[in-house]
Order: structure tokens, then C-alpha cells, then sequence
């Protein structure tokens, strides 16, 4: 016997695989959360929608079916997306959006799941939510129904297959993170400092354009009183069936008065003749 064979060969210690296997990370499409349940991760997909594992803030965790854009936009879809969720048992149902949300896409969460602690059943919670899911999104693609007969003829596609992007959400009120990390305090006041500063040169820039600008009505002009006269017009009314009335002019020496401005003419004739009421025309 060597010494090479005298050595015993060391094993690599195995490492147990984890209950719950990880999920993919989620994609700058994904929503981050839908209702109350925050999106951790992609389970699976297909031309329906997508699987997500999902946990609310107090510890809950559930599986999130959420159906595509393409899907969405379908009223026959949403019809068997609807039916499929009706089907499955009322505590394996956590929330769900409304139907009437014609412009979003159509979403469940599917538990309750509880933590990964390791055991079995956390482990069978898990892979049976996930079933759930997979049968709400296989029923709205139909790739399940049993076919009767034999195959015969070009396959069957729905026409919104290739829009796969997940649909659209909506999250109101927007989300606020509960702790602030070092980062994120830095990033924080350096914003509302930009802003800030941004601000203060606005005003700036405002006050140097118009500060010497002129203003936009001028002052008014008065004019001198020279060579002015005052004119008292005292309107008369006619007799009955005589006519329209006419002003009477009352003459006399020009008084001065305050300036008003405007030029005054004068009344022309002598003083003691009547005015003819046709020498206005």
C-alpha cells in the first residue's frame, strides 16, 4: 500500500438546499407593489401574466398573479381571469383588485403562505399557492383545455401574445420608506438643497432683468390753462309736437376755472337773437 492510497479522500460538506428556492429579481417594468402586498421577486410567467412572491409589511406573505398588457386589454381575458379567481376557495384569496379597472391590469394574491422557517409545510404552503397562480394564468391563456379529437389545422394563438410587458398599475398614495438609510438621508438633503439654491438664483436672474425696467404706463400730462374758456349748455325741452330738443347756449364773459384739459370753442352770434334750431344742421 503507498502512501497515496493510505490517504483518505475528504468529501465536500453538502450544504441543504433551501426549502423555498429564490426567485428572480424583479424588472424596471414590474411594479413594486400592488395593494398592500410589496413584489420581492419573479416566480415564472407566460403569455398571461406574470407570478410574483410578495409580502405585506406586517409579515404576510402571498403569491401575486398579475396579467400582461396584452392580456389586460382583452374583455374575454379579464372575464376568465375573473372566473378562474371565483373558482378558488375563499380563504386561499387574500386581495384582489377591482374588475371595473378597465385601463389596469388585473391582479390576485393567492395564500396565506406562512415564513420560511425551514419545515415542510411552509414549504407546501408555498408550492401550493404558486399552483393557484399558475392555474389562474393558465385558464386566462387557455393552454389547458383538454382537446378533443385530433389535432388537425393551424394551432390556436391569441392575437395579444406578443405584447408580454407587464400591465399597467397604479400605486396611490406613493410609497414612503419607512427608515432612511446613510445614503439615502445624504441623497435626500442634497436634493432639497439643489432645489433650494435653484430657487434663490431664479429670484436673482428675476431681479436684475427688472430692475431697471421702465414703467409700463407713463405719467399723465396736464395741460397749462391759458387761453381757455368756460361755455354753460343748458338743454331745453320743446312744447309738445314741436320737435326734438334743442341745447340753449348761454353766453357771457369767460369765467377761469380749474384746467380741464380740453378746448372749448366759444358760441358764435349776437347776444340777443334766437338760435335758429336749423343752424345745428
Amino acid at each position: 500500500m503507498t502512501a497515496t492510497e493510505s490517504q483518505t479522500e475528504v468529501q465536500p460538506q453538502e450544504r441543504p438546499a433551501p426549502a423555498i428556492p429564490d426567485a428572480l429579481p424583479l424588472q424596471p417594468e414590474d411594479p413594486p407593489r400592488v395593494g398592500e402586498f410589496w413584489l420581492r421577486g419573479r416566480l415564472g410567467a407566460n403569455a398571461a401574466g406574470y407570478l410574483y412572491t410578495a409580502g405585506t409589511e406586517d409579515g404576510r406573505d402571498a403569491i401575486v398573479a398579475m396579467m400582461t398588457e396584452g392580456s389586460a386589454d382583452d374583455a374575454a381575458a379579464r372575464e376568465r381571469f375573473v372566473n378562474a379567481v371565483d373558482e378558488l376557495p375563499e380563504d386561499a384569496v387574500l386581495a384582489h383588485n377591482d374588475s371595473d379597472d378597465d385601463d389596469l391590469a388585473l391582479w390576485v394574491a393567492v395564500g396565506p403562505i406562512r415564513a420560511d422557517d425551514g419545515s415542510s409545510a411552509a414549504s407546501d404552503e408555498r408550492l401550493l399557492a404558486e399552483r393557484r397562480g399558475e392555474d389562474v394564468l393558465s385558464a386566462v391563456l387557455m393552454d389547458r383545455v383538454p382537446q378533443p379529437g385530433k389535432l388537425r389545422g393551424p394551432d390556436f394563438r391569441h392575437y395579444w401574445e406578443s405584447r408580454r410587458r407587464p400591465g399597467l398599475f397604479r400605486i396611490w398614495p406613493l410609497p414612503w420608506p419607512n427608515a432612511l438609510r446613510p445614503a439615502s438621508r445624504w441623497a435626500l438633503g442634497f436634493a432639497l438643497l439643489t432645489m433650494a439654491v435653484i430657487m434663490a438664483l431664479a429670484v436673482f436672474l428675476a431681479w436684475l432683468l427688472f430692475r431697471n425696467a421702465q414703467p409700463l404706463e407713463p405719467e399723465p400730462v396736464i395741460p397749462s390753462p391759458t387761453g381757455t374758456t368756460t361755455v354753460t349748455v343748458t338743454p331745453t325741452t320743446p312744447p309738445p309736437g314741436t320737435g326734438s330738443a334743442s341745447p340753449t347756449p348761454t353766453t357771457g364773459s369767460p369765467t377761469p376755472g380749474p384746467p380741464t384739459g380740453i378746448p372749448t370753442v366759444a358760441p358764435t352770434g349776437s347776444p340777443g337773437n334766437t338760435p335758429d334750431p336749423a343752424d345745428k344742421f
